[in-house]
Parts: C-alpha cells; sequence; structure tokens
C-alpha cells in the first residue's frame, strides 16, 4: 500500500480528495495545525508548513506528497509568500531529509501566465504574473523544479463542483476582485482534480508542469454565476485580456487524462454542481 501524505486537507480541493485517494487505497496522512474532522481511513498528523521542526513526523515513511496548501483569498501579500513560497520550502527540505524518494505533487494554477496572451495558455509559455499568488506560485514551482526530488506540478483552473461554494462566491468575488463578467476561464471538477492527482501519482508526469482543464471551452463568470443561481449585472466596459484564464489541455490529454464532468453545464445536468 501506498501511503501518502496530503497538505491542504481541509481546504476546499483537499476535503474533496482526502476521502477519493483513500477510497483507491492510498494509506493516507493529512497535514492538520489543530482538531480537524476527517475521512474515515485517514489519518491526522500535527503539523504546520510554517514550523519545520513539526514536519518530520509527516513525511517520513512517505512513498508520496500531494501538496495542496496555498493561501490566496488576502490582500495580505507577505501571508501569501510565506504561506506559498515558504511553506513549500519547508516541505521540500523535509522531504529531502526525511522521504528522499518520495513523490512530490504539487498543485499550482492556472493564473501565472502573462497577461495578453492571444491563445490558450501551454505549459512551456513565460510567467512572470503581477499578483503576488501567482508569483508565489511560480516560485514555489521553481523551488520544486530544483530540488532533486521526483516531482510533479498541476497548475489547476477554477475547481467547482460538489457544494464547494467556489461557484455560487463568485456573486461577492467578481466585484471585489474586479472580475469582468465576460472574463472567460477554464474549470475542472473536483472528480477530475481527483483524477489528474491519481494520474500524476502513476508517474506519468514526473518533471513535468501540466494544465489541468476540463477541455471545454473556458466559461464566463457570467454565466457560472448564473449556473449558481446568482447573476451578477453585464458590463458594457471593454474586456482587456479576454484570453487571460483560458488553459491549454493538450499535454494532459496526451499522458491519459479523459475528464468524467466534461463541462459545468453537465454537472448542472448530473446536479453535482
Amino acid at each position: 500500500m501506498t501511503t501518502l501524505l496530503l497538505t491542504g486537507a481541509t481546504g476546499l480541493v483537499g476535503s474533496r480528495l482526502l476521502p477519493r485517494l483513500a477510497q483507491d487505497g492510498f494509506e493516507c496522512r493529512a497535514l492538520v495545525r489543530g482538531e480537524a474532522a476527517l475521512p474515515p481511513g485517514t489519518m491526522a498528523v500535527r503539523g504546520d508548513l510554517a514550523d519545520p521542526d513539526t514536519l518530520r513526523a509527516a513525511v517520513e515513511g512517505v512513498d508520496a506528497v500531494v501538496h495542496l496548501a496555498a493561501l490566496f483569498r488576502t490582500q495580505d501579500e507577505a501571508a501569501i509568500w510565506r504561506a506559498n513560497h515558504d511553506g513549500t520550502r519547508n516541505l521540500i527540505a523535509a522531504v529531502k531529509e526525511h522521504a528522499p524518494n518520495a513523490r512530490l505533487v504539487m498543485s499550482s494554477t492556472g493564473n501565472v501566465y502573462n497577461a495578453d496572451a492571444t491563445r490558450p495558455a501551454l505549459e512551456t509559455d513565460e510567467c512572470s504574473p503581477k499578483s503576488a499568488y501567482g508569483a508565489s506560485k511560480v516560485a514555489a514551482e521553481q523551488l520544486l523544479r530544483d530540488s532533486g526530488l521526483t516531482w510533479a506540478v498541476l497548475r489547476l483552473p477554477f475547481v467547482y463542483g460538489e457544494g464547494d461554494g467556489h461557484l455560487a462566491s463568485l456573486h461577492t468575488l467578481a466585484p471585489q476582485f474586479g472580475l469582468h463578467p465576460a472574463q472567460a476561464y477554464s474549470v475542472a471538477h473536483h472528480r477530475d482534480i481527483a483524477a489528474a492527482v491519481r494520474l500524476a501519482l502513476t508517474g506519468v508526469m514526473d518533471g513535468r508542469i501540466v494544465n489541468v482543464t476540463d477541455g471545454a471551452p473556458p466559461v464566463t463568470v457570467y454565466e457560472m454565476t448564473r449556473l449558481a443561481g446568482r447573476p451578477i449585472e453585464g458590463s458594457a466596459e471593454p474586456l482587456t485580456d479576454p484570453w487571460f484564464g483560458h488553459l491549454d489541455s493538450t499535454l494532459i490529454r496526451e499522458l491519459g487524462f479523459t475528464p468524467s464532468v466534461p463541462t459545468v453545464y453537465a454537472a448542472a445536468r448530473e446536479g453535482i454542481l
């Protein structure tokens, strides 16, 4: 049985990934800072990515690490860098010392790609994002690439489904972050994020950065808020960066990934939004 450590296990993505990994037969440890309700068949391990001394027990003896923990919904840029860059650095150091043969799969974001693109983003495109979140994730990716470990990076799109509240929150987040109603994003359902992680854990993505998306045409902010039952108003302002958030899915499909939820509309029909 493969022993696996999951960081970010109580977040929107991690809390839906953890039970799936356990059901797949992985012996799952979840890194938690305090009390947490975890699914059956999983084990909580106390630790904090900000405190390197707490990570030995979490990583010792694992065959794989799935690193989802991240901070992004804040204006505190220093906190974002501490969590996403420094936390990743501490985790890498612990794995190198106590589980050097482990495979480390890290989630990143499609927001790392540059603005003003003219097509969906490829994994080989330049990345110099302006946001602290995107920049911190690019820097964390580089730490992993330089680590000498067996690694893979999954650049995630807008992730939704299973009542996670992400779609519903756009009604508030869109005006807060200045999102244009016509801005469209590549998306993927939690079910397919889990499938992408499983695929990465087989080793086919080793040494690669891979975009994860359902491969369907990107979905506008307006469409997503309408599907959530909380539509925002339209805008007469021009859309200045129409390709931002569009991810090319060629590589992940070549590696064997086929989404089980092909579109957000299929998810709506299936009742799994």
